[in-house]
């Protein structure tokens, strides 16, 4: 009867060790995940930008210290403006799909006395608008969990911007692929964050200044908060800006306003969905353009885990999940088929 060799026995041992201990450590660190994906994030943003500080003579220190000041005012603080603007409109939008859902019932009605058919029997509108509440919840709930995340974001960060060769040697050290792999590994990661981080987002936010233009134009009551109904709907694929107009239309035509009703449906099928098509075309054009496929389930995962930011971080996260299995695929598959 053959035995398995010792060596065999013992790097099995090490590889159970080894994940027992990342899952141990992976489940204590989850709440705080969305702070090691902000600075992996940022560091990318702002790699380049430290560099041609520190060329220009700048300390290195205080080159990391005036961008970490900048990416605060310029990306953290409008998050958390969000999120605090969701928290205080989330009653108010749970009214207002009261009203959305009341109207979409009696137009069924309408339907059902035109056609003498029976669609359904009963539309249960506080069911309904109970699971918006919880949806809508379930969107901004874990937001507040981000603002633990952030002094992790910011202290992993300053080490990244002013130790990058430090960081360098480290993932070169413990990662287990060769060079040239990890080389590829590092290059097609910053090409996702950053089409991730932002190619994205600029598309959704100019969509949804194209869409407040028209909310404005046509009388809606709280712009604002469907400007950033729009921006939502827009980074989710296949939802896109209807979550913001259809229900706008729908309330608006509640409210006996049919002229702006109608205006502000046409133009958002019209002016704002050949914007996207536009944007689309000149912003993620200029970088790795993310399967829509990845983006929804990046999506599904990243709400529940990032709240708010995770319409960002799922599709990162899975993403860099695609990356590294295609790197183990270049690593250990490939060479076996080659022999």
């Amino acid at each position: 009867m053959e035995t398995i060799p010792k060596k065999i026995i013992r790097q099995i041992l090490i590889l159970a060790a080894l994940a027992i201990l990342a899952f141990l450590i992976f489940r204590e660190l989850l709440p705080y995940l969305s702070g090691v994906l902000g600075a992996i994030t940022l560091f990318v943003l702002l790699k380049s930008p430290m560099n041609k500080l520190v060329k220009k003579g700048w300390n290195e220190s205080l080159a990391a210290a005036l961008l970490m000041i900048l990416s605060f005012i310029g990306i953290l603080l409008p998050i958390i403006g969000i999120s605090l603007m969701m928290s205080n409109k989330i009653q108010h939008a749970v009214k207002n799909s009261e009203r959305l859902l009341n109207v979409i019932q009696g137009n069924i009605q309408t339907i059902e006395e035109k056609i003498g058919y029976d669609i359904y029997k009963d539309l249960d509108i506080s069911n309904a608008t109970n699971w918006i509440s919880e949806n809508a919840q379930a969107l901004i709930g874990n937001t507040f969990n981000l603002f633990i995340a952030i002094s992790i974001m910011y202290f992993m960060l300053y080490f990244m911007l002013t130790k990058p060769k430090n960081l360098r040697d480290g993932i070169y050290m413990y990662i287990p692929f060769n060079k040239k792999h990890l080389q590829i590994l590092i290059h097609d990661s910053a090409k996702m964050v950053r089409s991730n981080a932002l190619g994205i987002p600029i598309v959704a936010v100019a969509q949804g200044i194209v869409a407040l233009i028209g909310f404005l134009i046509f009388g809606i009551e709280n712009p604002f908060f469907w400007f950033v109904i729009i921006i939502i709907g827009s980074m989710i694929p296949f939802v896109g800006t209807l979550v913001g107009i259809l229900p706008v239309f729908l309330i608006a035509l509640a409210s006996g306003d049919s002229f702006n009703a109608w205006g502000i449906l046409l133009y958002g099928f019209i002016v704002v969905g050949s914007t996207d098509n536009i944007i689309r075309l000149y912003v993620l054009k200029k970088m790795d353009d993310v399967h829509p496929l990845i983006t929804l389930l990046g999506v599904i995962i990243g709400i529940p885990l990032f709240g708010f930011i995770g319409l960002i971080f799922g599709p990162i996260l899975l993403s860099l999940f695609f990356i590294i299995a295609k790197m183990y695929k270049l690593e250990y598959v490939d060479p076996y088929e080659k022999d």
